[in-house]
């Protein structure tokens, strides 16, 4: 039997609208779904809580953004604040077997920023994720377990033998480290350059600095003394000056 409620200000029972069903069964599975259909659904719906759970346990200076058009894909960047690496910038992008959340559904995680690295392919652009993690376990591994690999490997100093995905920046590393911190340096330096060119449907994009940009600093440095008493109001409304002064000069 269908469920109703009561109609605001009613005295009486009535026919009204029917109680969303998703509020009881909140991955939205329908209860005719076949058991295929089910499963995936299943298996969405735990990548969105993963996402929900990453924002707020990402590793530090890793950012990643859904993709508009696609649950399964990512993009995301890190910004490098000390090692090697220190002051890169890199972009990335994650993608989600259709399996992903079983047994041995590795994400896949490519550098569209060049990266010198034994763990990225250097012809692909690809990070090496089951060299950390030789099987994949859904009840163990999360998005934010790749992704503090990802950070992970722009630290490392020392690479063993099953750093294959980059041999020459291997043997680079460990026969002449001065030489393979020059090597680090250009792509250091590479991906401060690329950093504005955008690849087409990325949602991580950067833009450069434009007047009404440096106009909305000088506001906010003027007027948040206290950030507790930040608004998205007050946000807005300095967002709009700036348009403003733009738009006079």
């Amino acid at each position: 039997m269908s469920s109703f409620r009561r109609t605001p200000g009613s005295g009486h029972r009535s026919r009204g609208t029917p109680i969303n069903p998703t509020r009881r069964n909140p991955s939205g599975i329908s209860p005719i779904a076949s058991e295929a259909e089910r499963e995936q659904a299943l298996r969405d719906y735990k990548v969105t809580i993963e996402y929900k759970h990453l924002k707020q346990h990402a590793p530090g200076g890793v950012y990643l953004i859904p993709s508009i058009d696609n649950l399964r894909t990512f993009h995301g960047v890190i910004f490098v604040r000390r090692g090697p690496f220190t002051n890169g910038i890199f972009k990335f992008q994650v993608t989600l077997p259709e399996r992903y959340n079983d047994a041995n559904a590795w994400p896949q995680i490519t550098f569209s920023s060049y990266v010198y690295n034994p763990h990225v392919n250097v012809n692909t652009g690809e990070l090496d994720v089951r060299v950390a993690y030789p099987s994949w376990d859904p009840h163990r591994h999360y998005l934010v377990t790749v992704l503090t690999y990802l950070k992970k490997i722009f630290y490392m100093k020392n690479f063993g033998d099953d750093a294959v995905a980059n041999v020459e920046a291997r043997d680079l590393a460990r026969s002449d480290p001065a030489a393979y911190r020059k090597k680090v340096e250009s792509c250091v330096k590479e991906s401060q350059r690329s950093v504005f060119v955008n690849d087409p449907g990325c949602t991580a994009r950067f833009t450069e600095e434009q007047a009404c940009h440096q106009v909305l600093r000088e506001l906010m440095h003027e007027r948040l003394n206290d950030p507790a008493t930040l608004t998205k109001n007050k946000i807005l409304e300095m967002v709009r000056e700036a348009n403003k002064s733009k738009s006079k000069s």
